[in-house]
């Protein structure tokens, strides 16, 4: 065993701005290889931060939205969330994402986590919070871009709808793995 390991970080040679959209910018970035030399082409991803929100009634029920998702070409079961807008507080990004998307608000809320979604590629995060005691407080006012339908299912159901793929979405089975490491099971923290 050597002593020590190579380098394992890339030296960025040049980045450059390939195409701007809406909700993210590409560039095209050059690396040297650290053993090889060898410079190589990336893309990178530049968008901003995410956030989920794990509502929970006080019934101990999740608070979820079921929406198109263009990607998928699929209704998908998940659960509040959205974009971290510029300057935004994570936090607050939550709270404002829950009420926009189904009405709901909570006066108790918990940082669960963060996850890199893809950081071969991509350069934000995903924050998941957990909004306890929710309650729907006002009508949903979603963005022009999102029909959403908003339900509520027992907590303890997530795991079927897990396993069953009734919820597949990454983001939000990490949101849950977050919340089971937080809580050492399917419940509200004690």
């Amino acid at each position: 065993m050597s002593s020590k390991p190579p380098s394992l970080r890339w030296q960025v040679t040049r980045r450059e701005l390939a195409a701007t959209y809406p909700i993210f910018t590409i560039h095209d970035q050059h690396a040297i290889h650290p053993e090889t030399g060898e410079e190589r082409p990336f893309v990178i991803v530049d968008c901003p931060s995410w956030v989920n929100v794990i509502a929970l009634t006080p019934s101990d029920e999740v608070v979820l939205v079921s929406q198109y998702r263009h990607g998928s070409d699929n209704v998908e079961l998940e659960i509040p969330g959205g974009m971290v807008d510029p300057g935004e507080d994570p936090l607050h990004a939550g709270q404002r994402e829950l009420a926009e998307e189904t009405g709901y608000e909570a006066k108790e809320w918990l940082q669960l986590g963060v996850v890199k979604p893809n950081p071969a590629f991509q350069t934000n995060l995903c924050w998941t919070y957990l909004a306890l005691d929710a309650q729907r407080t006002q009508d949903p006012t979603p963005d022009g871009g999102e029909v959403i339908e908003v339900t509520t299912q027992p907590l303890s159901l997530i795991p079927t709808y897990i396993k069953e793929q009734t919820i597949d979405h990454s983001l939000v089975v990490a949101a849950f793995t977050h919340l089971l490491l937080h809580t050492g099971g399917w419940k509200r923290p004690s």
